[in-house]
């Protein structure tokens, strides 16, 4: 006496209309929880400001202006020339400040630069204005 009956010797399709409203299901769920912002607008934010006094030297200010140039000590500069300028200088160690309304590909990639020539670089970001203010 068998209690199970046999498999059908024919393969059995595979539905996948099942799976498409599963799939479909989470991609608006993604959508609607998901919040998008351009990468242009990302708010950078840096709190450094509220801890202690430092001692010593200030460092210098080096401001990232809309134009993708760096201006420091009333020049603009581009970057590898910052950089040697820098040097020349003395100084390992600064501050790099974005204008608000420069371009965070313009920041990244100053930034990298920056660091990657052995500068240690402390940043901040001032917010753009709005038409409000």
């Amino acid at each position: 006496m068998q209690l199970v009956d046999p498999r059908p010797s024919r393969a059995m399709p595979i539905r996948i209309t099942p799976l498409i409203d599963v799939v479909f299901i989470l991609l608006v769920f993604f959508m609607l929880t998901t919040r998008l912002l351009p990468t242009e607008h990302l708010e950078l934010e840096n709190s450094t400001a509220s801890r202690g006094t430092t001692q010593g030297e200030p460092r210098p200010l080096v401001v990232l202006e809309n134009t993708g140039e760096l201006s420091w000590n009333q020049q603009r500069w581009q970057v590898a020339e910052l950089i040697s300028a820098l040097r020349a200088a003395g100084i390992g160690e600064l501050h790099l400040k974005a204008d608000g309304a420069a371009w965070l590909a313009d920041f990244t990639s100053s930034l990298s630069e920056l660091s990657q020539a052995g500068l240690q670089v402390r940043w901040q970001r001032t917010p753009a204005k709005t038409g409000s203010e």
